[in-house]
């Protein structure tokens, strides 16, 4: 077993965030060591041959619009190191019933001219929101404070607190704009008719008109190479296969790991209080994900669809939402198709597709039937193109990411109040003074953007600082 040195500082864990807080800390000029609990390192940033030899799968993340959008990664020198990113030629295709596609494009006007008679809403929506927006994403991925711009982000809360459903409502009359809307904003893996969940689609929706959707080339593993090729050229030291079973006593301890993880970890070096706010908690629903190898290409009706990485599947806004909300009816799917534009990701001629549905936490069931049933009423002949499909269920996650509790991929529920104070009011430091909290659990929350690590890193050198 490695043991740990009291001259290092330690990042348990080597996902986006534990890699970026590593990276942070090396260059404040401190010797750092990481701690992997798995062979490979990064977390919710990795790829692999799921189904068969030459296809390259992501096994969690896929399609990275907060990276590009990071001020974390942007400090970076990742492509230095081996990242280059792939853009579609549209972020998002939004399927519907009647053979066409509602397309979130990288053009606004573009946009707005497939919503018709939505379009000037579209306009009106995020115009101002991409004119603020190289300003006011400090504000949104950064640690919750007063905001540097006040009045852009005063604008943008009063649309953000409010649900998907009541903002699409009240800004768009037809059900394509309501549907490309509402699907955008079930990223946040909540009910629609939840406070908050319109945030998720306006953040989005401004990426995809300024930085875009895109994907790295050769698999979201190259995510977590690069930031690891940079950690190591500044002196930093990665541990695979080392399970963290205590809290080292290192000068300092980032903690890319959940709450419920720290719980296992600190034990009773955690005060009473501080215990039970972690325990009080909330996870949000799980996943259920597949991967296809194909022999071709997904046989859309709506042949835009073939434009887009990302396609949204689930028809009407209400149909949506009924899914989210109680998991009945036909599920809502997020549908990536890499292979489309990165050739790397399958041998000649063939093709990848990933995809998941939101289900209830921990779920046992087995979705399959239910996803490829749906992907067939929008790409009939779907399921003559599989090659092989691989499944992962909400405890298939975990058992490969020890945070994705009960197959939650987002570090804990989107619900309003723990978008604002996530895990505790705390939110990186603990009750521990050298031990702090950098995973998706903590704010901004989850995707792949570093900026947990980033925030937290920068919270505990403040703290540090005489």
């Amino acid at each position: 077993m490695t043991q740990f040195e009291h001259s290092r500082d330690v990042v348990i864990g080597s996902g986006p965030n534990g890699l970026a807080a590593a990276i942070l800390l090396a260059r404040a000029g401190r010797k750092v060591t990481v701690y992997e609990a798995n062979p490979t390192i990064g977390g919710g940033a990795t790829s692999a041959e799921l189904t068969l030899p030459g296809f390259i799968h992501d096994v969690c993340s896929a399609i990275h619009p907060m990276a590009v959008a990071s001020p974390c990664f942007e400090s970076m020198p990742l492509a230095d190191h081996g990242l280059h990113w792939v853009h579609p030629a549209a972020p998002l295709a939004h399927a519907m019933d009647d053979g066409t596609a509602v397309m979130l494009e990288n053009s606004l006007r573009d946009t707005a001219a497939g919503l018709g008679p939505d379009g000037a809403a579209w306009g009106r929506l995020m115009q101002p929101l991409i004119h603020a927006w190289p300003k006011l994403r400090a504000d949104v991925l950064g640690m919750p404070r007063f905001p540097r711009k006040p009045f852009a982000m005063a604008a943008f809360g009063l649309h953000a607190i409010r649900s998907g459903r009541s903002l699409a409502f009240k800004l768009f009359q037809g059900e394509r704009a309501r549907a490309l809307f509402g699907g955008i904003a079930a990223h946040s893996i909540q009910p629609l008719e939840s406070a908050g969940t319109a945030a998720i689609a306006l953040v989005l929706g401004v990426c995809a008109h300024t930085s875009g959707w895109p994907m790295p080339r050769g698999g979201s593993q190259r995510i977590s190479d690069a930031l690891a090729s940079y950690f190591r050229q500044l002196g930093g030291h990665i541990v695979t296969g080392h399970r963290v079973g205590e809290l080292p006593p290192s000068a300092l301890t980032m903690c890319d790991i959940g709450p419920r993880q720290l719980l296992a970890i600190a034990g009773d070096r955690l005060t009473p209080n501080y215990r039970r706010a972690l325990e009080s908690y909330q996870y949000g629903p799980g996943v259920f994900k597949m991967d296809w190898a194909l022999d071709s290409p997904i046989p859309w009706r709506a042949s835009e669809c073939l434009r887009a990485g990302t396609v949204h599947v689930g028809g009407t806004f209400d149909e949506i939402a009924q899914w989210e909300r109680s998991y009945t009816g036909s599920p809502f799917l997020l549908v990536v198709q890499q292979s489309l534009f990165d050739s790397t990701r399958a041998p000649h001629g063939k093709h990848t597709a990933w995809a998941y549905c939101h289900v209830p936490n921990g779920s046992p069931a087995d979705y399959t039937r239910q996803i490829e049933d749906q992907m067939e009423r929008f790409a009939p002949g779907f399921r003559n193109r599989i090659l092989a499909r691989h499944t992962m269920a909400p405890a298939d996650l975990q058992r490969r990411n020890e945070n994705y509790t009960g197959g939650d991929v987002v570090g804990g529920s989107n619900q309003l109040s723990q978008l604002l104070a996530r895990p505790t009011l705390r939110l990186y430091g603990t009750s521990l003074s050298n031990v702090y909290l950098c995973s998706a659990s903590t704010p901004p929350g989850g995707g792949v953007h570093g900026m947990c690590g980033y925030n937290a890193v920068k919270a505990a050198l403040k703290s540090l600082a005489p």
